[in-house]
């Protein structure tokens, strides 16, 4: 890592592959891990924490694969416990697993809370710290670097600080090389953190000592910098801010804000350059939904609506950005609404014609046309393969239809079985008509595969590309049956990812609006047929 001169160096201990696997809705196989460690390595030197062995089969599989392992800057830690109540450490099944898992760090939780030792585990305060003491020192002299993570530490040092911070002396006494406070209910406020922190800081003076907070009251990452400011070097935290409940501090906004906001040495500069992709990647991995409007690495974290604030961020971009996206790899995005104004409309329309002018009449155009169909229940900040569409036939640039839809019919027999329904189109192409038909999982599968069946020997692109969300809504539900719908359909090609839109009464015909503007701007983003492509496509009643 390069070395970042005056700022002090802060240690990140990610934890997605566990404490994140945790949070509902999050899957991790051991494909997934693997693939995780590989990828991890663009951001450096850092821990990650990858699962209990023995907890699960797919964990214990993670760490016999991991042995194969080439990651010389990720340093894979195992997650476990202390021993059981009255089981000595060299007979615990849980450190047993631990060690032939052959992780050279491991990390095991420990009571810290009187509450818990006399509620949940149900022992004396005395054997929960022989618990700790035997555990850690059994694990030293096998040669594991252990740290100690001080399970509700924070509410124990609320209720019953002098306990608490034995159980900490305890760890470190008998060779932990750091001591992780852990608000493990995510429940305390800054000023409580600060206080915890600080009465270690002051008791034992260690040399580095480590954070570990939940999110519950939406604190997570404030809690963490009060922590850093205190003292604290060593920062867990989960990529996304996944986790159990609420979720984990978020490493997606803490290592951007450490580094850029604070005096800290977190990543590597050409690291923090690929936080934003990274984020998306753990997103992809886990199949969960990605949060664009996460501070950073969010799609709207640098996305700019109002017109008077789209005119100041485009004469001096610090009026209304706190930093430079590029900075995080992400970019400036302009949207375009009916609140937009002739400076959002510019932007966008400069993307394909560099030198326009303000006054060039085609933007207001551009921005009648654009209000006017959201008026209509068109709206364009989720469809911008549809909105370029919009505006390239406004330039003119764009005239004639690649294709034409002459005719198309979709039926559905929900006693079918899994593909449940039919679709049949028939297109045009040139002087060349195609008639085709095919079965679907649902009324708009079998209309969009019909589409490129039988477009794709004409524009080869569309075998690259796919149907990746579909999303509709009702924009008058007390009109019922007769409630206008909105569709908007996110297409694939390769890494871009774009979403087109469809409005109207009838949702089969919103959809196939929304998939022909997917194809179109597909085939359009593909090079193919571009001087022929139109906007105007004809949908059939």
């Amino acid at each position: 890592m390069d070395h970042i001169l005056g700022k002090k160096k802060i240690t990140i201990y990610d934890t997605t592959l566990r404490d994140g696997a945790q949070g509902e809705g999050i899957h991790f196989s051991t494909q997934d891990k693997l693939s995780y460690v590989k990828r991890i390595e663009e951001m450096g030197s850092l821990f990650v924490e990858a699962g209990w062995p023995g907890a699960n089969p797919r964990d214990e599989e993670f760490f016999q694969l991991a042995h194969d392992l080439h990651s010389p800057q990720t340093r894979i830690a195992a997650f476990g416990s202390t021993c059981k109540v009255n089981e000595s450490s060299e007979n615990s099944e849980i450190l047993l697993k631990l060690l032939a898992s052959g992780a050279e760090t491991i990390t095991i939780f420990g009571k810290t809370w009187d509450l818990h030792v006399r509620d949940v585990l149900r022992t004396t305060l005395e054997e929960n710290l022989r618990m700790i003491r035997e555990s850690v020192a059994f694990l030293v002299s096998q040669g594991r670097v252990v740290f100690f993570d001080a399970e509700h530490y924070f509410d124990g040092f609320k209720e019953n600080p002098d306990y608490a911070l034995k159980c900490i002396a305890t760890a470190l006494e008998a060779g932990a090389a750091i001591a992780i406070l852990c608000d493990t209910n995510g429940g305390s406020l800054p000023e409580e953190i600060a206080r915890g922190v600080q009465a270690v800081m002051e008791e034992f003076v260690p040399e580095e000592l480590g954070i570990h907070v939940h999110n519950d009251s939406g604190l997570a990452v404030a809690n963490t910098l009060v922590a850093v400011e205190a003292g604290v070097t060593h920062v867990q935290g989960t990529w996304n801010g996944f986790g159990e409940r609420c979720g984990n501090a978020n490493l997606s906004t803490l290592i951007p804000l450490l580094q850029l906001k604070g005096d800290y040495e977190v990543v590597s500069e050409a690291a923090l350059l690929k936080i934003t992709s990274f984020s998306r990647f753990v997103a992809e991995l886990s199949n969960a939904p990605f949060d664009e409007k996460q501070p950073y690495v969010g799609r709207s974290a640098f996305a700019h609506k109002a017109g008077m604030h789209v005119d100041a961020i485009l004469k001096n971009q610090r009026s209304f950005e706190h930093m430079d996206p590029a900075g995080v790899g992400n970019e400036r995005r302009i949207l375009i609404s009916d609140q937009a104004g002739k400076a959002n409309i510019l932007d966008r329309l400069r993307r394909f014609e560099p030198t326009m002018s303000k006054d060039d009449p085609r933007v207001e155009k551009a921005m009648l046309e654009i209000k006017e169909l959201e008026h209509s229940g068109f709206q364009f900040e989720a469809a911008e393969g549809s909105l370029d569409l919009l505006l390239l036939r406004v330039l003119g640039e764009l005239t004639t239809p690649p294709f034409e839809v002459l005719d198309y019919h979709v039926w559905s027999d929900p006693l079918r079985g899994e593909l449940d329904s039919v679709a049949v189109v028939k297109v045009k192409v040139g002087q060349e008509s195609v008639h085709i038909a095919s079965e679907g999982n649902g009324p708009v599968n079998a209309l969009d595969t019909a589409l490129r069946q039988a477009l794709v020997s004409f524009f080869p692109i569309l075998e690259k590309s796919e149907l990746v969300n579909y999303k509709v809504r009702v924009l008058d539900g007390a009109r019922g049956t007769e409630a206008i719908v909105r569709v908007i359909i996110d297409t694939r090609l390769e890494r871009e990812v774009w979403g087109t839109i469809g409005v109207s009464k009838n949702i089969l015909k919103a959809s196939a609006q929304a998939l022909l503007d997917a194809i179109n701007w597909t085939i359009y983003r593909g090079g193919t047929a571009s001087h022929l492509l139109g906007h105007a496509i004809v949908v059939p009643n």
